[in-house]
Formats: structure tokens, sequence, C-alpha cells
């Protein structure tokens, strides 16, 4: 089985878009339904991956939750996840970054808000404040963004695993080279346009986002509050790459997770206004680290007047990666060969915040013999809330009628609303088995195959 799990993380909640081909998509929320959902990510590094979700409701803060089903059911620990300890005199706002650490499967990273970077042991069930950052001489010293004051940005080093970059708004880049006892501002050519007395100080700039070169790790890429570096030395240093971007103001950057030298970014005109360069989204490309830029715009809407945030872009691990991004008037877009064009796979959802990927394999694992059924949100009252079943079917599979009955028959109310008396599927209901509509193939005689994903989905009609 292989499925690609986008998630949409948005100031209301948490969508899934699901897909066996990256084409036709399913979408599946809202999870945490007017809670805000800044961070997500994909621990594949586990026999059974998991997903993370930085969740902060406005009625009783901020948490982390853990689901090891593909996003499908969430679990957060007896105690509140992350939490100052009572001296550090702060509460925890909300949780900006989640980041699994390349050299420990069992490590965690977060960013808060306030400015602060946590640490897990456990795969994210609890973390500990990092007192080497906390307690910096700087602390007092840094501001508050337009979004908030927190560290947004979480860069380990792949190949060294005493070494780690973050980013925060307002403060700059910060660099550990002893694994994250003690840091040092990095931040040698960026500039502060907003401090005139001292445009280039040592801390203090608003850094919007920062990527890692998926080949090169001492190279790293950041989109500035106005400006567009590139460093080679680790982010000791950085110069521009701002020379033909339509503007060099921007929330994010992604880099290409196979290709080295290569990287996106999504344009805004400037802090006086937030909207599209000519009012055309777009995304801007560089294949050599960004010395020339391609502006990207097909299958994007125009005019369009909305903006994308620093988190709300993301590719999968696939061998031809998928970029994805969403706005802030709630559309998401996928594109399958580097951009070069999109599709809309949501739209219409709330402010999103945050998108990530995760390739096969992140919505569980079924049996060598079994298939999952995946069930539409309305019926998932006579189910007593389970969005899914299983059907075990041997080596060989089995016809979708026996499927369905051996996954229903746990609900026979369900199987009653999905076929007819005679056993036909009704009218305006639609079945597909690994993306394909069983009704315009063999219907009830499809065979399926094990590991193969059955979506039953309620058929769109008018009149």
């Amino acid at each position: 089985m292989t499925e690609t799990v986008v998630a949409i993380g948005t100031r209301k909640g948490l969508w899934l878009a699901r897909s066996t081909d990256r084409r036709e998509w399913m979408l599946d929320g809202p999870h945490f339904l007017m809670s805000e959902v800044a961070a997500v990510a994909f621990d594949t590094r586990r026999a059974v991956p998991r997903v993370l979700a930085g969740v902060m409701s406005w009625h009783w803060g901020p948490t982390v939750q853990t689901s090891d089903d593909g996003g499908r059911t969430w679990t957060e620990g007896d105690d509140r996840a992350i939490a100052f300890p009572k001296d550090a005199e702060a509460a925890l706002t909300r949780v900006w970054q989640l980041t699994p650490d390349p050299h420990d499967d069992s490590v965690v990273w977060a960013g808060g808000e306030p400015q602060s970077l946590w640490r897990s042991t456990d795969g994210g069930q609890s973390f500990e404040l990092n007192r080497g950052l906390w307690d910096h001489p700087h602390r007092s010293e840094w501001g508050a963004g337009f979004g908030g004051a927190a560290i947004h940005t979480v860069c380990p080093d792949p190949g060294d695993s005493s070494r780690m970059l973050v980013a925060m708004s307002t403060g700059g880049a910060y660099t550990t080279t002893d694994g994250a006892r003690s840091w040092t501002p990095t931040n040698t050519g960026i500039s502060a346009y907003f401090l005139p007395e001292n445009p280039y100080p040592e801390f203090g700039q608003c850094v919007h986002k920062v990527a890692r070169d998926s080949q090169t790790p001492s190279r790293l890429y950041a989109q500035n509050h106005r400006g567009v570096y590139r460093s080679d030395d680790n982010g000791e240093s950085w110069s521009s790459i701002a020379d033909g971007l339509p503007t060099d103001f921007g929330f994010t950057v992604v880099a290409h997770p196979h290709k080295g030298d290569a990287l996106w970014l999504i344009p805004v005109v400037s802090d006086g206004e937030r909207v599209p360069p000519d009012g055309r989204l777009q995304v801007q490309y560089s294949t050599d680290a960004g010395r020339t830029w391609e502006t990207q715009t097909t299958g994007l809407p125009s005019p369009c007047y909305t903006a994308v945030l620093r988190d709300a872009a993301g590719t999968d691990d696939a061998e031809q990666p998928g970029l994805y991004f969403g706005t802030r008037n709630g559309d998401v877009f996928a594109s399958l060969d580097e951009g070069s064009s999109f599709t809309t796979i949501a739209s219409q959802l709330p402010d999103v915040l945050c998108v990530r990927a995760g390739g096969a394999g992140v919505s569980g694992a079924p049996g060598p013999g079994s298939v999952r059924v995946v069930l539409p949100g309305m019926l998932r009252d006579l189910t007593g809330g389970e969005a899914e079943a299983a059907a075990e079917v041997g080596a060989a599979g089995a016809r979708l009628e026996q499927v369905l009955d051996l996954a229903l028959a746990p609900w026979p109310r369900v199987g009653s609303r999905v076929r007819d008396e005679q056993g036909r599927i009704r009218r305006h209901v639609n079945i597909f088995v690994d993306g394909e509509d069983a009704k315009r193939g063999e219907g009830l005689e499809t065979v399926v195959r094990p590991g193969a994903v059955v979506h039953i989905i309620n058929a769109v009609s008018g009149g």
C-alpha cells in the first residue's frame, strides 16, 4: 500500500488530504475543530510512523497531539506535553515547529512562543525546555514579529549531531555546535533595515524561514523580512540571492528533498502590501542555489490577493517529489513536476498555517492480507466514530462484495446504507479502490488486492 497524506493545519483545525496516486485526493477532517494547528510533522523513523500536531485551543491552551494511525485518531499525554518550569516565569502560547531529529529516533524538537526550544526523548509525548537558549543573555532583547515572538525554524545538521540552527522572529538565527548546550548568533550579512542606526546587527533580524539544502548540509537558504539569502558555511555568513526575483519579501522557503541547489520561494510584494506581485499567485524556483529564478504560475489563480505563510509549504519524499502549499484564503495546491504546473487539492478551508506531507506507509501497518476500508464522515455516527475498518482477504485478494461484507459486518446499519436490499451499491454511493471508481469498472466483482485502500463516499448530485 502506498498513500500520500498532506496535513493542512489551519486557524480552525486540521485537515488531511489522502491519495494513492497524488492526483485524486480525499479530504479527511476537520480534526481539532476551532483549534489552531500551526505545526505538523511526519515522523517516519519509527516502525509505525507517527504524526505530530501542535494544537492550540483558545480555551484550553496549547499542547502536542500524536497519532500512530495516520492521523485518524489522536492522543495527548496525561500531562500537558510542553509546559514551562515554574522558575522560567513564562507560559507557552503555541507550538510553531515540530522536527524529528535525524540522529536519534526517539528525539523530536519543538519551537515555541515565546521564543523557546524544546526537546522530547519519547517521540513527542513530553518535552523539556532547552535552557542553553532560554537562558541566553540576548533573550531579553528579542522582539516579536507581526505573527508573534517565536522560534519557527529548527534545522538539525544531518551530518553532525552536535550542530543545529534555529531561527526566530524577531532575533535572527542562532547556531549550536555543542549539542544545544550553548548558542551563538549567526546573522552576518542579513539586514535588519528597520534598525536604521545599525542595519546589520549581531542579532535582532526578522528571519521568516530557513531551509537546509538536501545534498550540501552546510548550505542554507533564508527568506528574511525584506531579503533572500544563502549561506555556504552553516550560517556563519550570508549573501543575498534576491537578484532576479520580483520582490525580496515573503515568508516561506522550501528546499528540494533530493536535488541539491534547488529551492522554492513564494513571494509577497512587501510588509506593507502582503499580496502576490502584480496580483498573481506565483512560485519562484531556482536550480542553481539562487543565482537565477524561474516564475511558476501554471494552474495558480490570477488575479489573486492572498498570501502564503512561513510553514504553509512543503514537499513529500517521493522519488519525484510533490510540492504543496496553502494560502490564507484556504486553498491548497499540489505540483508533481517541481512546480511547472499545479492542481487544487483543497479549497475554502480556514486560513492555512502549516502544510506538511508524508509519503508511503504513513497511514499505518495493515497485515499482509489486509484491505483498509475508509468510511465517509456522515456514516461515522453509526460506527461509534470509527473512521475505517479492515478486511482480511488473504494473499490472493477478494471481490469487492466480499470486502464490504467483512469490513462492515460489525455495523449492519452501515452496510444497509452502502448497498440496497439486493446487495447492489446504492445509486448515490461511490466506491473507489486505490483511486479507481468501481462503478465504472467491474463493480462488486472488482478484485481487491492485499494492501489496497477502499474509500466509500457519498456521491454529489443536484437538480
